[in-house]
């Protein structure tokens, strides 16, 4: 029988190989942002005479805080009104049924197209109420913007220039961010946006490679869609589905990066986590219905490799899990020169993580302009910590994805929060409770690290980084969310 401690070296060294690849692809993805993307002169804005014509649709599911403004913001674009149509697609059980109403006749009586639609049932979630309103839309293009999201007036004269070019289906604009300086978690996910944006959308786009539509912000051309297969419901990403699907039909899409449309960031830790489980889940379902019919496609060899790169991220959680437990063994029956290796290889590899994570953050901290945008960078170890935190509830959230087992759609609840800190949401309806999993990330974490104290004191071993940041990240998280928890 093989000695236990040389299996576990063997699959620390197999996850440790894997995770460095995935930072490699991140620090290749830096490298060319800045040898290829420049700066685009800003885009033609066509005559009023030759303006497409564009239906707005907003998505809505019990968005009580936020419905009024954004659909006022949708009302205030800056559009000739005999080209634009706005759909409400109103899913909501509770009084933003009224709110919707209340706002959408007024802009009636001020002279804009705009609609309420209401479903019976809430079939297909978010992507069924997008077929809907698809199915009743006036536009050849379909701007799509969530409850949360609120475009600058002159939003659309800005982007349909590009639609000028036949072969464009789709322009995705930046995100934005109302509210990304209010507290720790906020500033982390606007960096990560930031990042997502500009360094991995910008390198995409100018070397050719597929991009994602991110569900909101964009403008979509309805041919593109329709040529895509339409929205389905069978992943809980339609938007990054319909995104291969269409682009795999040869249509072309454009990320505008100097065009953002500013929005608000959760503020619940356990917001945050389910926000990232859903895509995590969706992204997997997505990659394993996908996968083949890119591999067997006509397109380029770099394009379908960057597509795997990309489809298969949310692997890493459950690697880096794998990698945390095996560390975690290594202390207690591994020779002592297989525990050296181990801590070596570990340190080199967390080392080697942050680099790439630091390169890809400040290309877009640098990008965001400003005095000082490399202070940002602080947050690096952080965000390293708060990944490893929410490891655990990824890796479930991969292997449903996996398994291809149905689960509802769960919006992120928004309390329209802005740039000043406001600690109203506290007491707002829509609040989670996150009792339960939120006490067994603390005691996991807990158990982590006192695993590690107890190696040392022992002198069974060392505790390794990817260990430590697992406990800390456990505990974190975990303590985050019981702190804001519901009473």
């Amino acid at each position: 029988m093989a000695n236990p401690g040389v299996l576990l070296l063997a699959a620390h060294f197999g996850a440790s190989l894997m995770l460095a690849a995935y930072g490699l692809h991140r620090l290749h993805l830096a490298l060319r942002y800045l040898r290829h993307v420049r700066r685009r002169p800003a885009g033609e804005i066509p005559a009023r005479s030759r303006l497409p014509s564009v239906t707005v649709q907003i998505p809505l599911y019990n968005e009580r805080y936020v419905a009024e403004r954004a659909v006022l913001a949708a009302g205030e674009l800056d559009y000739p009104p005999d080209r634009l149509e706005i759909q409400v697609l109103d899913d909501s059980t509770d009084e933003t049924c009224e709110v919707v109403a209340r706002v959408v006749q007024l802009l009636s009586t001020r002279g804009v197209h705009a609609v309420h639609i209401r479903r019976a049932h809430r079939t297909g979630y978010k992507a069924g109420a997008l077929a809907e309103g698809l199915r009743r839309a006036s536009g050849e293009l379909i701007a799509i913007f969530d409850a949360d999201f609120v475009p600058q007036p002159d939003f659309l004269l800005r982007v349909v220039g590009e639609f000028g070019d036949p072969s464009v289906g789709l322009v995705q604009a930046r995100w934005g961010h109302l509210n990304g300086a209010t507290s720790l978690l906020t500033r982390v996910q606007a960096l990560q946006l930031d990042a997502h944006f500009t360094g991995e959308h910008g390198a995409r786009a100018a070397t050719g490679c597929f991009l994602n539509f991110n569900g909101t912000a964009g403008v979509w051309r309805r041919e593109a869609i329709e040529a895509g297969g339409g929205w389905s419901a069978d992943t809980l990403t339609e938007d990054l589905d319909l995104s291969y699907r269409a682009q795999l039909a040869g249509w072309r899409f454009v990320y505008r990066d100097d065009v953002a449309v500013p929005a608000e960031l959760p503020v619940e830790v356990a917001a945050y986590r389910m926000q990232q489980q859903r895509w995590a889940q969706g992204g997997v379902r997505t990659a394993v219905k996908l996968l083949p019919s890119i591999a067997r496609s006509g397109i380029p060899g770099r394009t379908k490799r960057e597509a795997f790169w990309h489809l298969t991220g949310h692997f890493t959680y459950p690697v880096f899990v794998a990698l945390a437990l095996t560390s975690l063994g290594a202390g207690w029956l591994m020779e002592p020169l297989h525990k050296s290796w181990v801590l070596a290889a570990d340190g080199a590899l967390l080392a080697f993580a942050g680099l790439a994570l630091a390169v890809l953050y400040g290309v877009a901290a640098r990008a965001g302009g400003g005095a000082g945008w490399w202070r940002r960078l602080v947050l690096v170890p952080i965000i390293m910590v708060l990944g490893a935190g929410i490891a655990l509830g990824q890796t479930a959230a991969v292997a449903r994805g996996l398994a291809r087992r149905p689960t509802p759609f769960r919006r992120t609840p928004k309390y329209r929060l802005g740039s000043v800190p406001d600690a109203s949401w506290r007491s707002t309806a829509y609040r989670l409770v996150t009792a339960r999993s939120a006490l067994l990330e603390c005691a996991i974490g807990v158990a982590v690290l006192a695993a590690s104290v107890a190696a040392v004191l022992s002198n069974a071993a060392s505790p390794t980084g990817s260990a430590i940041m697992c406990g800390l990240g456990f505990a974190s998280v975990g303590g985050g969310s019981l702190l804001q928890q519901r009473p």
